[in-house]
């Protein structure tokens, strides 16, 4: 269909929700993730690849887009940056800074004035931070 596969989650609890984030050069529309939702509904209910009740959601990645691949730290360079790792890291496990430089083993932020390498392999998750548009005019 000409989309990427950015990410998939499992939400769990009590509404679970499988979400699907795609995405392609230029974005993508509602009609995009409507037809990828229908596409793939029917091919999750036969193959029953979640077993139990949840409802699909398929969107974009969003203002807050998951980096997953190392293509997306790329693409994410001298952007605003959370990232969580798996356990603690320099005594802390959330860093939030400026994505300066993307090595094959680690994401390099800027935070205080210092450079910070985080190494992927610890990464729990990391997001792009969005522009908050409070207060903004148009």
């Amino acid at each position: 269909m000409g989309f990427e596969l950015v990410m998939v989650h499992l939400t769990t609890g009590g509404d679970r929700r499988l979400q699907i984030f795609i995405d392609a050069v230029g974005g993508i529309t509602l009609s995009d993730c409507e037809a990828v939702s229908r596409r793939l509904s029917p091919l999750l209910d036969v193959e029953d690849a979640v077993p139990g009740e949840y409802s699909l959601e398929v969107s974009s990645p969003g203002i807050d887009r998951p980096l997953v691949k190392p293509e997306h730290f790329q693409e994410a360079l001298g952007e605003r940056v959370k990232i969580r790792m798996k356990a603690r890291y320099h005594g802390r496990r959330l860093f939030d800074g400026c994505l300066t430089e993307v090595r094959d083993d680690a994401a390099v932020l800027e935070i205080d004035g210092s450079d910070c390498a985080l190494p992927y392999a610890g990464m729990e998750r990391a997001n792009l931070v969005g522009v908050s548009l409070a207060g903004a005019s148009f």
